[in-house]
């Protein structure tokens, strides 16, 4: 275990079974992780889903942590949540899912395994990762140097929408 804190961050989504109250569900539990504090949460966003098209719209949102834990030990811990929480992993990639955690970035560290990748595979490409991302601090640089905010605007990210929070009262 890390000696001292380290920043993270977490992408929540879902498309199944009011997808906004999975994604607000999942990013509540996120402070009940051991070892880990939630920092901050990003609002949520509705987009089409990556991958086929014949399955509804996703919501998701990114929360930014502090932890003591390692990579490994945090995905595990996500993991852990995402089951708690009804996910059901049938190999399917980019499907339809009750809830998604992924393990965005932990702080500088850079790995590729079959586990586990770091920063995520695909990161800079994805609106509804960086989105949320940059809501949370556009300031944040990837391990290469290069900042998240400016990566967004690179993207066409004219399909993703702000959904209201609950309690927001817009």
């Amino acid at each position: 275990m890390p000696a001292s804190w380290v920043p993270a961050y977490v992408g929540a989504g879902s498309n199944l079974d009011d997808p906004q109250r999975q994604v607000e569900l999942a990013l509540a539990r996120l402070a009940e992780m051991d070892s880990t504090r939630l920092v901050a949460v990003s609002p949520l966003y509705a987009g089409p889903p990556m991958g086929p098209s014949d399955q509804p719209d996703y919501v998701n949102a990114a929360a930014a942590l502090l932890t003591r834990l390692a990579p490994e030990s945090l995905l595990s811990a996500l993991q852990s949540l995402e089951l708690r929480l009804g996910r059901s992993r049938d190999g399917s990639k980019w499907g339809p899912r009750r809830i998604d955690l992924d393990l965005l970035l932990h702080g500088d560290t850079v790995r590729q395994g079959d586990a586990l990748t770091l920063p995520h595979p695909g990161l800079a490409e994805r609106c509804f990762v960086l989105r949320p991302l940059t809501d949370l601090a556009p300031e944040l640089r990837l391990p290469d140097g290069r900042r998240v905010s400016a990566l967004l605007q690179a993207l066409d990210c004219s399909q993703l929408r702000k959904l209201c929070s609950r309690g927001d009262g817009d």
